[in-house]
Formats: C-alpha cells, sequence, structure tokens
C-alpha cells in the first residue's frame, strides 16, 4: 500500500510493524531483561496494524492482518 491512497494508516503501519518486529526478535535471541516489556509494545504495534490493514478488502491487505494477529499472539506469550 505504500504510495498508494488510503484513508487509515495502512500505507505506513507495516513497515512500523515489521522495524517494531525485528527489534523484539533481537531481544527475545539476546534474552534480553526488556523481552517482557517490548514484547507488550511490539504486541500492540502488530494490533493497530492489523486493524489498519483488516479495513482493505485487498488480499495482501487481509494476509497481513492474519499475520499480525499471529505475531501479537506470540508476543503476548513472551510477556509472561
Amino acid at each position: 500500500m505504500m504510495g498508494k491512497a488510503s484513508d487509515n494508516d495502512c500505507p505506513t503501519c507495516c513497515m512500523l510493524c515489521i522495524e517494531a518486529c525485528m527489534v523484539c526478535i533481537k531481544f527475545m535471541i539476546s534474552d534480553s531483561v526488556f523481552v517482557k516489556k517490548y514484547s507488550r509494545l511490539c504486541a500492540e504495534v502488530c494490533e493497530w496494524c492489523a486493524e489498519q490493514c483488516a479495513q482493505h478488502e485487498h488480499e495482501h491487505c487481509q494476509k497481513c492482518a492474519e499475520a499480525c494477529v499471529k505475531c501479537a499472539q506470540e508476543c503476548r506469550v513472551h510477556m509472561v
């Protein structure tokens, strides 16, 4: 959706979500003391992105929304 008109944050949320997830992965791999706190933030970003993308009928947006929901669920596992 980058470069396309949208009535929500879909064009930018995916890029921000990717960045958040990459940082979260690095925290998880390094067993960081901040992994629980960052996983909470990453889950919020993923849920926000899922909400934005789910509002579009495009197949790629629907797939992105599904992936973001799964990612948020995984992040919540690491918050415990």
